[in-house]
């Protein structure tokens, strides 16, 4: 049984009192997570073990930090380390987001660096993909996305794979005032799991985690859940409001 997902991304937002106020809303609306549920709470830096201490109490409650450096350790001021994010217990990573990639020039190469690190340190990365406007529009989303897995983490071991949940952005549809549908997303998701297959069996792409990273919000999460190859998402903007947040948590299935 494949994990059912739903991280939530603050990015740069919240002071720390209002991020505590958040947890506590969400955790105040007596959430029952099914078999195999998770939510996982993507905070600042500065935040991650107070989110950590909030939640520790609350089986399928998880924390993940926004970024990790691609190197161990060393001259590198104001990176922060897998190893360091392993010693205040964080459970996972996200990696390759469309901001760090666009804003930061994040490389396919440099994210193959991340996710090993992340590994290395016993913490499971939630690696991103996915296409901007142009390349949809050219039609050639399924090849760059593929380029993507391919460069970053399909060098991984199938038992390190295991690991890996995967988040598709349709970078076209987020923030831009267009909308990719279930069936775009779903066939993006299929591709992404057919291309696991391809690579590492069927077995294993069978429990891989896929989730979906283009704006989810209450009015669309429950179709966009339902298609096959959708495990839940990763969150933005939505993620920041506890009653938004929580109703889409619900909709998982």
């Amino acid at each position: 049984m494949r994990k059912k997902i739903v991280a939530g991304n603050w990015k740069m937002n919240l002071t720390l009192a209002q991020g505590e106020q958040l947890i506590n809303d969400i955790l105040q609306a007596g959430l029952k997570l099914g078999e195999g549920q998770e939510v996982v709470v993507a905070t600042p830096f500065p935040y991650l073990t107070k989110a950590k201490s909030l939640l520790k109490n609350y089986p399928g409650f998880f924390v993940a930090a926004q970024n990790c450096a691609s190197e161990k350790s060393g001259a590198y001021t104001g990176e922060v380390s897998a190893e360091m994010l392993q010693s205040v217990n964080v459970d996972y990573v996200i990696l390759g987001h469309s901001e760090r990639r666009e804003y930061f020039q994040e490389s396919n190469a440099i994210l193959a660096k991340k996710v090993d690190q992340a590994l290395a340190f016993g913490i499971k990365p939630i690696f991103c993909c996915g296409e901007p406007l142009n390349i949809r529009e050219a039609g050639t989303q399924n090849a760059f996305v593929a380029k993507q897995l391919e460069e970053s983490i399909f060098h991984l071991s199938a038992e390190e794979f295991k690991k890996i949940v995967i988040a598709y952005e349709p970078i076209w549809a987020i923030g831009t005032g267009l909308t990719a549908s279930s069936a775009q997303a779903q066939d993006m998701h299929a591709f992404i799991r057919s291309q696991v297959a391809a690579k590492y069996g069927n077995e294993i792409a069978l429990h891989t985690t896929i989730l979906y990273g283009g704006s989810a919000k209450p009015g669309n999460a429950a179709e966009l859940f339902a298609c096959p190859d959708v495990d839940g998402g990763l969150i933005g903007g939505a993620s920041l409001v506890a009653a938004d947040f929580v109703s889409i948590i619900q909709k998982l299935g």
